[in-house]
């Protein structure tokens, strides 16, 4: 995968400022995928998005990953340093997200499918209570009881579809599991690459929108110009403005 250029970051920033998490990783996609309509990306399982934006994301910045966590237990700022494979979800069989799952809880029966942009954005409409039950009922296919249709679900069959959906498409749920050096406590923290990746994006836009100005107006050469230069002699050239 060829990762984003200066202009595509700063591009990429433009279109995603304002909006929700989702369609900012929808952004992402969009520039790394330009050949692929809109709608086959919101449709792409969660699980498979975020294996590519993790993809996108070592092809333009690296495969190290910096991130700074605060431990619940004394407030300590920790800061962690990660490689993509980390945080790389292998399935045991080695193919793709399946688009249907089934679950069988005693006298119950679920067809489920995992859940995509699409669900995602029409589940943030409601309150959180409101867009989890609804991301749910979005992704259930069809729910037999004693082998006919039935609409009343528990909360603990509910709860069980949306670990089966996690066991399914296990890159939506990555768990890192942290210890404070400073009191010693030990916890999980979900890392979330679409809005790990999108504040990463922010920072380069606001540097690279920096080093612009300042190219500029030293050389007085256009943003165009300056872009097409690699990194390195954009370095060169600021090193020497700063001089």
């Amino acid at each position: 995968m060829r990762g984003l250029s200066a202009t595509d970051v700063l591009a990429v920033w433009e279109r995603g400022r304002g909006k929700r998490p989702v369609e900012r990783a929808l952004e992402l996609l969009s520039a790394a995928f330009p050949e692929k309509p809109r709608e086959e990306l919101e449709r792409s399982p969660i699980g498979l998005r975020d294996t590519a934006l993790l993809a996108l994301r070592e092809a333009t910045l690296g495969p190290r990953l910096e991130a700074v966590v605060q431990c619940p237990g004394c407030r300590e700022n920790l800061e962690l340093s990660l490689a993509a494979s980390d945080i790389r979800v292998e399935s045991d069989s080695g193919a793709e997200c399946p688009t249907e799952a089934l679950l069988q809880l005693g006298e119950y029966e679920l067809r489920l499918r995992p859940p995509n942009s699409v669900d995602l954005m029409a589940a943030c409409e409601g309150h959180l209570e409101e867009g989890s039950d609804a991301l749910f009922r979005r992704c259930l296919i069809s729910a037999t009881r004693n082998g006919a249709p039935t609409d009343e679900l528990t909360g603990e069959i509910v709860k069980a579809a949306g670990e089966k959906m996690t066991e399914v498409d296990p890159q939506t749920n990555v768990q890192l599991r942290v210890s404070c050096a400073s009191c010693g406590h030990a916890y999980a923290v979900l890392f979330d690459i679409a809005s790990f990746f999108w504040t990463e994006i922010e920072a380069c836009a606001v540097r690279l929108l920096g080093e612009i100005h300042s190219l500029a107006s030293a050389y007085g050469w256009t943003e165009r110009e300056i872009l097409a230069l690699s990194p390195l002699r954009r370095q060169v050239y600021l090193e020497a403005v700063r001089s």
